[in-house]
């Protein structure tokens, strides 16, 4: 598993449990690395922080793209996973397809069996749309 791979698996982690608690993902992060073994990639953090400083814009997007579904009524995992996705395609130089690829891949492993077409159909808007989107 490529590094980059491993750094979002733990942001999403950290995503995840942060929304399932109820509490801030930065404060989630910061106990995940004092405690964490093995560390938690710098690209892990730099994902969380983006998603966190970006998170109003990005809840609005999804709940703009995602056809049919609110936010509350999305599995956790992917209401992360869409989190963590788009925040990497709007504000990092990640190429779209390695994005999208790897939301899809970690939805096939870790939610429902219809959480990758929906996770797919989600950012294909996004991407569609660009990066006019950030603002």
């Amino acid at each position: 598993m490529s590094a980059r791979r491993k750094a979002r698996k733990r942001a999403l982690d950290i995503l995840f449990e942060a929304d399932l608690r109820g509490t801030d993902p930065l404060v989630t992060a910061a106990a995940r690395i004092a405690g964490a073994q093995p560390p938690v990639p710098e690209y892990a953090v730099t994902l969380v922080e983006g998603v966190q400083e970006h998170r109003e814009r990005i809840d609005e997007l999804i709940a703009t793209c995602a056809e049919g579904w609110t936010l509350p009524r999305m599995p956790g995992v992917d209401r992360a996973l869409l989190r963590l996705a788009i925040y990497e395609l709007l504000w990092t130089d990640v190429p779209p397809a390695v994005v999208v690829d790897e939301a899809v891949e970690l939805a096939k492993s870790l939610s429902t069996d219809d959480s990758p077409r929906f996770i797919n159909g989600v950012l294909g808007r996004i991407v569609a749309l660009g990066p006019s989107l950030r603002t």
